[in-house]
């Protein structure tokens, strides 16, 4: 998709390059080709070929582009789900590795404030 997206893109410059020097030299390229001067309805000929050749190079650019973009979510969610497992397998979640709770001593206060300490100078 990439290719079809370059080359279409080549033959958009390649078509507006063309016209461009056909048009500045009109005046001796014209009559070489026998062509009437030039109207509005062959400008609006060009316009629009030119005009579809872009919406085509555009529109392949966004859908290969949009595949990109898939593809790399996808690789970010794999890419998480092995650092998920990695985890796991380094920090094993058993019971015997686990540290006791310790025991409140019986004398301390039940209360969230603990008795005040004097400290004196010396």
């Amino acid at each position: 998709m990439k290719t079809v997206a370059h080359y279409l893109q080549l033959a958009l410059l390649a078509f507006f390059l063309v016209f461009l020097i056909f048009f500045i030299f009109f005046d001796t390229l014209g009559s070489a080709f026998g062509m009437d001067p030039i109207t509005s309805a062959s400008m609006v000929k060009v316009f629009l070929t030119g005009s579809i050749l872009f919406l085509a190079a555009w529109g392949t650019k966004a859908i290969y582009t949009k595949g990109l973009l898939d593809q790399i979510k996808k690789m970010e969610i794999e890419m998480n789900s092995v650092k998920a497992k990695l985890y796991d397998l380094e920090h094993p979640k058993s019971t015997q590795t686990s540290k006791p709770i310790p025991q409140k001593n019986q004398e301390e206060p039940i209360g969230t404030i603990r008795p005040r300490q004097n400290f004196t100078d010396q």
